[in-house]
């Protein structure tokens, strides 16, 4: 089992940044896929940032790339998420979530959650 914690959420403007990081306990970190999830109001939850064991591998999806940055600390057992240029649209409760599994941009491989963050991004 595996237990996740979301910090770093917050109040940010149009165009600024945040930094959300995710300690993980009880598992053997550097063995699973991390990703960064995100489910704003009324919307489905969406994953917008997946990293690989090793971190040496990373995805993004559309609306975040080249915005966001996943990276991942195996020695210190956590995994963050650099947000950059923010949007209103980026408003969301963010969750960590890991998955024991090679294939990490995938929704399905995910059996772990965090309680969620919330990144609310003003205008």
């Amino acid at each position: 089992q595996v237990q996740l914690v979301e910090s770093g959420g917050g109040l940010v403007q149009v165009g600024g940044s945040l930094r959300l990081s995710c300690a993980a306990s009880g598992g053997t970190f550097s063995r699973y896929a991390m990703g960064w999830f995100r489910q704003a109001p009324g919307k489905e939850r969406e994953l917008i940032a997946a990293i690989s064991w090793t971190g040496a591998s990373t995805d993004y999806a559309g609306s975040v790339k080249g915005r966001f940055t996943i990276s991942r600390d195996n020695a210190k057992n956590t995994v963050y998420l650099q947000m950059n240029s923010l949007k209103p649209e980026d408003t969301a409760v963010y969750y960590c979530a890991a998955g024991r599994s090679r294939s990490y941009y995938t929704e399905t491989v995910y059996d772990y959650w965090g309680q969620g963050t919330q990144v609310t991004v003003s205008s």
